[in-house]
C-alpha cells in the first residue's frame, strides 16, 4: 500500500505541479523536517490530491475559491498553475474568483485576479483572447 502512495503521490504532483518553479509546500516542510514533509507529501498529493471522486479540474477550482476568500496569495499562486496544468481555462480561474465576491468582498476578488494576471502573464496568455464565455 505504501508503494501506492508513494507512486500516485508521484503521479499527482507530475501532473498538478509541472513547470512550477517557485518553493514548492513540500520543499519548506522538508527543509524543517524531511519525514515530516515526506508524510505531508504523501498524505496531501498522494491520498487527498490524488484521490478521483471529483476530477482534478473541478478539485482545482474549489482549491482556487477558497485560497481566494482567505488570502492566500502565495498557495492562490501555485493553485492557480495548478489548475491551468490540469486543463481549466483562464476564463473558468477568473469566474471560480467572481463568484467569490458575495463572501470574501471586492478587495479579495481584486487581489486574486491580480495573482490569476500576474500567472497569465507569466505564461504568456496575457491579455486573454476571446475574454468572456458565453
Amino acid at each position: 500500500m505504501d508503494d501506492d502512495v508513494k507512486k500516485k503521490t508521484r503521479e499527482t504532483a507530475a501532473l498538478y505541479f509541472q513547470g512550477v518553479t517557485e518553493e514548492k509546500p513540500v520543499d519548506l516542510w522538508r527543509a524543517f523536517d524531511p519525514e515530516l514533509g515526506k508524510q505531508f507529501s504523501l498524505f496531501i498529493t498522494g491520498r487527498l490530491y490524488g484521490r478521483e471522486k471529483i476530477p482534478h479540474p473541478t478539485r482545482q477550482l474549489v482549491t482556487v475559491a477558497v485560497l481566494t476568500v482567505l488570502g492566500r496569495t502565495d498557495e492562490l499562486r501555485l493553485h492557480i498553475l495548478a489548475a491551468l496544468n490540469v486543463g481549466c481555462t483562464p476564463q473558468q480561474i477568473a469566474e471560480v474568483i467572481f463568484q467569490t465576491f458575495t463572501y470574501a468582498g471586492v478587495p479579495t476578488v481584486n487581489m486574486a485576479l491580480k495573482v490569476l494576471r500576474e500567472v497569465l502573464r507569466e505564461k504568456g496568455l496575457w491579455p486573454l483572447a476571446g475574454k468572456a464565455e458565453g
